[in-house]
């Protein structure tokens, strides 16, 4: 499944990295590259934890509204 990520640039420095669908899965990175696998890993754990909790995984929904 592909989940939707955004990312978010810091004013810090580095960017902080979600997936809208999954509530919580949350993950950040120096640069866009180390967020995109940091966030990756995150939805990996994430949806191997519902499975072992015997929870259902989220649907990706097919379209997205933009306010």
């Amino acid at each position: 499944m592909k989940y939707r990520v955004i990312l978010e640039p810091q004013e810090e420095g580095g960017y902080t990295a979600y997936a809208p669908a999954l509530p919580g899965c949350v993950s950040q990175g120096e640069t866009v590259e180390e967020a995109l696998s940091n966030i990756k890993e995150a939805i990996d754990v994430y949806l191997e934890s519902l499975k072992e909790r015997g929870l259902s995984i989220p649907k990706v929904e097919e379209h997205e509204v933009v306010v």
